[in-house]
């Protein structure tokens, strides 16, 4: 894969998708993403409309029919710390390494910014999400106690060196 994603290019990640930059435009076919995966803790339309218009970086995984099978986010702080913001892949998309990829895709990017480490938060109790991020080498480095909201549920905080 390539670490560079030009503004309006495409890159091939698969044979059934491709990764490119989150537009406007997608935000209609990601809310339904959202309310499937994080029900009441989804993000709303104005979350994702703040985040392109911060000029933070983000990509879709579109399938051959253009349909939208995932996006992911990343939000580089300095030249010392990236934190990705979010990885979701439609229920019915999962497992063809979409997830896998749009995670490659921002951690290119989070290198390419010259990011010396990169964070996320995560469910404590999502251990798939959590596995495939220990297989980039993040590791667990703290809790956040009640982060989801309204569940209540703690998030792990992990990171990775670049």
């Amino acid at each position: 894969m390539s670490a560079d994603l030009p503004v309006a290019g495409q890159v091939k990640t698969g044979a059934d998708h491709v990764i490119e930059r989150f537009r406007w435009w997608h935000i209609d076919e990601v809310m339904p993403i959202e309310e499937d995966l994080f029900g009441p803790e989804k993000w709303s339309p104005a979350m994702f409309w703040n985040e392109l218009a911060t000029r933070q970086f983000y990509l879709v995984a579109t399938e051959a029919d253009g349909a939208v099978a995932g996006y992911a986010g990343l939000s580089v702080v300095d030249e010392h710390e990236s934190w990705v913001q979010n990885i979701a892949v439609r229920r019915d998309a999962q497992r063809r390494g979409i997830g896998r990829g749009l995670l490659e895709a921002l951690l290119a990017e989070a290198a390419r910014r010259g990011a010396r480490k990169t964070l996320l938060e995560v469910a404590v109790d999502n251990a798939a999400a959590q596995r495939l991020y220990a297989e980039y080498d993040f590791e667990p480095v703290g809790i956040r106690r009640g982060y989801y909201q309204p569940s209540n549920t703690d998030a792990l905080v992990m990171m990775r060196d670049a």
